[in-house]
């Protein structure tokens, strides 16, 4: 008689502390007292054998894992998780509707999905069936026709949404960046596609424009979607009603690129009042500066940045700018077009030459086929004979433009006592983060296009939902910061920099730059692989395996388990708890 048990006895050896796992036998001799044997050494086991030891010592009976339970499915949910997350620490939910509904739910999980994996909306109806997204925002069975229904119910709240995000992020008085971009279609059914100015360069192509109104840090608050053909300045003004009537500012800052904030603008401004704007001044307005005399070139020999004032800008300033950099690289670029386009018009001299083009007509048609090809046009003159081609440049045009590398002007309404001259400058570089928000929503995760809707509203709540998507994403990188590649000093940059130099990046980013890793050697992400990394974690559904007997379990017997994500994994998701909304 007796038990069977493993002791494990330390013991210290040369000042070093050993441990011995032993499998002894515990017994009572004749006279009643407990003995124990050594029967085997177990040292050489691993941990994990000996715990299955203890237990099989103590009763407990051990199957393999398969033959005791079955999974059932497995869908993604980390990824799913971490959106969650953010979702409720920004109050989305409550920011689309006060109270849940199906469309709610809906809407919500459109956005979850646009973040995740963006698809055509019948194509997520198919996707979110192998993740959690549909028990996470129970909408188990929705249709495509659900979703359809839900973006008009959304599109419906577009105004009450944007002004609680409004009430959020601007400040009366506070700065708003305004910018205009266009995307493609490959239909061409929607009344809101027309040929237009392509900035993707897709010529021909039927297009829409939109633009986005966002806070100085980036976020964005509102979009407006408006037809192709529309030209930027024309959408100013409305955007400044809508500043004023539906998210009550009555003064406010808007920053525009010089294209967007034109000269007739700013007039109409002046009317509205309580409106300041910082925006730049175009080349021909510039090159005037330069030949009154008012802005002399030769005083950024000892400053990169000085204020100046003239009668034609009333109660502006006017701060003048070169970078010395983007002088050299323009002169470049300037330089090596102009070789390539000689080299065109060379080809085309050596034909005439040869005879093989003849005529006034004929030579005339080839180059304005190409003159122009580099868009230099402008530093050439030529004279044409029905058998001579010769051309030179025009060096009058080249100095000219050269002038005024590097030179910029920012011009503004703001009283130095409001914002300093460094400032407005720093002020208008961050329509930069406007130009990510494009990026982000055109092409790098959440590929606005295709767009396949045809009707204007359709068309409106897609991108009302892309930009719901990317104010979400937007907070997510702030809090990711550390894990991407992103700078995590560029706002403390942002603030203090050389507003003129050019931007740089700290040694942390440039160090992960360079090595792919963070401080502690693991891998950095960018925004998209850490999102793929996340849905790794599975939710699995299992139930125990039949019986003996061929008794089949009851669907009550089936349980959930999640894959314990590793190390990388819970950091991410325990980052997002620190998202605010403010």
């Amino acid at each position: 008689m007796g038990s069977v048990h493993v002791a494990i006895i330390a013991s210290r050896q040369g000042g070093k502390l050993y441990y011995s796992k032993l499998l002894r036998h515990s017994y009572r001799d004749s006279k009643g007292r407990v003995q124990k044997k050594t029967v085997a050494n177990l040292s050489s086991l691993s941990d994990e054998a000996i715990e299955l030891l203890k237990g099989h010592l103590k009763g407990k009976r051990y199957v393999e894992a398969d033959a005791a339970f079955e999974v059932l499915r497995s869908r993604s949910h980390g990824a799913v998780e971490a959106v969650t997350i953010a979702f409720r620490r920004l109050g989305l939910p409550a920011l689309l509707a006060a109270r849940p509904s199906r469309e709610r739910n809906l809407a919500c999980a459109m956005i979850a999905a646009r973040i995740i994996r963006p698809h055509t909306k019948l194509a997520t109806t198919r996707w979110w069936q192998d993740t959690t997204l549909e028990t996470e925002f129970d909408i188990e069975g929705a249709h495509v026709d659900e979703l359809y229904a839900a973006m008009d119910w959304l599109l419906a709240r577009q105004d009450r949404i944007q002004a609680r995000l409004a009430r959020r992020h601007f400040v009366a008085g506070g700065l708003v960046l305004y910018d205009v971009s266009s995307t493609w279609f490959e239909g061409s059914h929607c009344p809101l596609a027309r040929h237009g100015y392509s900035r993707d360069g897709k010529k021909g192509k039927l297009q829409v424009n939109f633009g986005l109104l966002c806070d100085v840090r980036g976020r964005p608050v509102a979009v407006s979607v408006m037809e192709g053909n529309i030209a930027d300045t024309e959408t100013l003004l409305p955007e400044i009603e809508r500043l004023r009537s539906k998210f009550g500012l009555e003064r406010v800052a808007i920053v525009g690129d010089r294209g967007m904030v034109a000269q007739a603008r700013i007039d109409e401004l002046r009317q509205l009042g309580g409106i300041d704007w910082i925006t730049a001044l175009k080349s021909a307005s510039i090159q005037k500066l330069i030949r009154k005399g008012t802005l002399q070139p030769r005083r950024f020999d000892d400053v990169n940045l000085f204020e100046i004032l003239h009668p034609e800008y009333p109660g502006e300033r006017l701060i003048a700018c070169r970078n010395e950099r983007l002088a050299v690289l323009r002169a470049h670029t300037r330089e090596s077009l102009l070789k390539a386009t000689e080299a065109d018009l060379a080809a085309l001299a050596a034909r005439v030459e040869q005879g093989t083009l003849a005529g006034e007509t004929e030579i005339a048609q080839r180059i304005g086929e190409q003159i122009n090809h580099y868009k230099v046009k402008k530093h050439f003159e030529w004279e044409i004979a029905a058998d001579r081609l010769q051309f030179r440049r025009k060096q009058d045009s080249i100095a000219q433009e050269a002038a005024l590398d590097g030179i910029y002007v920012i011009r503004n309404s703001l009283p130095e006592a409001d914002m300093t001259a460094a400032d407005c400058v720093r002020n208008y570089k961050a329509l930069t983060r406007v130009e990510r928000a494009f990026r982000s929503i055109k092409t790098v995760s959440l590929r606005v296009r295709p767009i396949h809707h045809r009707s204007a509203d359709r068309v409106r709540a897609h991108f009302l939902l892309c930009m719901l998507a990317y104010y979400v994403e937007w907070h997510m990188r702030e809090a990711w910061c550390g894990l991407l590649f992103a700078d995590p000093e560029r706002e403390k940059i942002a603030r203090t920099r050389d507003p003129v130099a050019p931007a740089e990046r700290s040694d942390d980013a440039e160090r992960k730059a360079a090595t792919a890793c963070l401080e502690d050697g693991s891998p950095a992400y960018c925004f998209r692989t850490l999102i793929a990394h996340l849905e790794s974690i599975n939710r699995n559904t299992c139930r125990p395996k039949p019986g003996k007997r061929g008794t089949s379990p009851k669907p009550a017997q089936t349980f959930e388990l999640t894959t314990s994500p590793t190390e990388k994994q819970q950091k991410a998701l325990e980052m997002l708890k620190a998202i605010s909304k403010d």
